[in-house]
């Protein structure tokens, strides 16, 4: 299952009509699905790009609404494998309509296709960009054994949203400020406003520990992302993030502290006499994951899919988040993997101090 590539499949009404009739059969293919709002179709072409065979929703016998049915999904799934008599193949992913994932089943549950790879492999099956600061990324993952692929979606979703670095900014200097709630002369938000403004601005970055920054401009007009004076290494994601309108000619300065962390980090409001105000730091490149387990097989073949879905903030595309979380991970368990190295040396040490022995209320008093 890899990417999405363009495939040419305009061909005649008559042509397609023969293309179903006389497809020939291969062993080893792409599988092309096209979910739209009203239709499912499925494209088959030999690894050369030639298309050998195609079916939908509307060909297996379903009409007007019915056709975008996960039902329709998945009898279109089926009636391009049994046609084309496909034993191994990849699967490329196009929109998001209610039969996409119901074909991908009817496709992996496929005596044929879901039994001749027994390698587990991660694919990336839908990638796409919905706006500078909005990624998403579709993945799955197979054959896991039962119960295999719910540890693997568990564990990763919480690495994901909580062992990921992120850079935002965490501290912003005003001057002289009594309180948050405070209102500048010559700009139209208040000073909250504007925290809340330089919350939401999305960095990337490589760096480690609190570095400073600052916007420093002269008004009348619109402050965004780009006037953030920066230090090397460190980049905005978004320049058109609004931060400040400055509706008469003051000068107008802004401290800033920058923080590379993880997960989310609050500190106590309190009246900083030096107009230093903390901001809630969310050091969370990725802002939401879902999983999905299907089970494929038949008798003592049957194995589990993983399908894996996430959004980041565009800090990170999805498949850098999944590799970071994966990393963190691995890292997590390597002690257990070098416990039978270490298992010589624990042996001449156990007997050199033996643990005192608790009962259970004892460790209560």
């Amino acid at each position: 299952i890899g990417s999405r590539k363009k495939v040419r499949i305009g061909l005649r009404r008559n042509a397609r009509f023969s293309l179903r009739k006389s497809a020939r059969r291969i062993t080893k293919g792409v599988i092309h699905v096209e979910a739209s709002f009203n239709n499912t179709i499925i494209t088959v072409t030999d690894p050369q790009g030639r298309v050998v065979f195609w079916s939908s929703a509307g060909t297996c016998g379903f009409k007007s609404s019915r056709k975008a049915s996960p039902y329709a999904g998945q009898r279109t799934g089926v009636d391009a494998i049994r046609t084309v008599g496909l034993q191994r193949a990849e699967v490329m992913v196009k929109g998001a309509g209610s039969g996409r994932d119901a074909a991908l089943r009817a496709i992996a549950k496929s005596e044929e296709v879901a039994g001749s790879t027994q390698t587990l492999q991660w694919k990336c099956v839908e990638s796409r960009v919905d706006s500078k600061r909005l990624y998403y990324g579709r993945f799955i993952l197979s054959p896991l054994r039962k119960g295999q692929a719910d540890t693997v979606g568990i564990a990763l979703r919480r690495a994901l949203l909580g062992e990921i670095e992120g850079t935002c900014i965490t501290r912003a200097k005003f001057g002289s400020v009594p309180h948050e709630y405070s209102t500048i002369v010559g700009i139209e938000e208040s000073v909250q406003e504007i925290l809340l403004n330089l919350k939401e601005i999305v960095l990337r970055s490589n760096l480690y520990g609190v570095r400073d920054a600052s916007i420093c401009v002269k008004g009348p007009r619109y402050i965004t992302a780009q006037d953030i004076i920066l230090p090397p290494s460190v980049e905005i994601v978004d320049m058109a993030q609004p931060i400040a309108n400055l509706t008469e000619p003051i000068d107008f300065s802004i401290d800033l502290q920058i923080k590379r962390d993880r997960g989310y980090q609050t500190e106590l409001r309190k009246n900083y006499q030096d107009g230093s105000y903390p901001i809630d730091a969310v050091s969370m490149p990725v802002r939401n994951v879902n999983y999905s387990i299907f089970s494929c097989g038949n008798g003592n073949e049957k194995h589990e899919i993983l399908f894996l879905e996430m959004w980041t903030n565009g800090s990170l595309t999805p498949k850098e988040a999944l590799y970071e979380a994966s990393r963190n991970l691995i890292d997590l368990f390597l002690p257990f993997l070098h416990a039978e190295e270490e298992g010589a040396s624990f042996e001449e040490n156990k007997n050199r101090f033996t643990p005192p022995l608790f009962t259970f209320q004892k460790r209560l008093t």
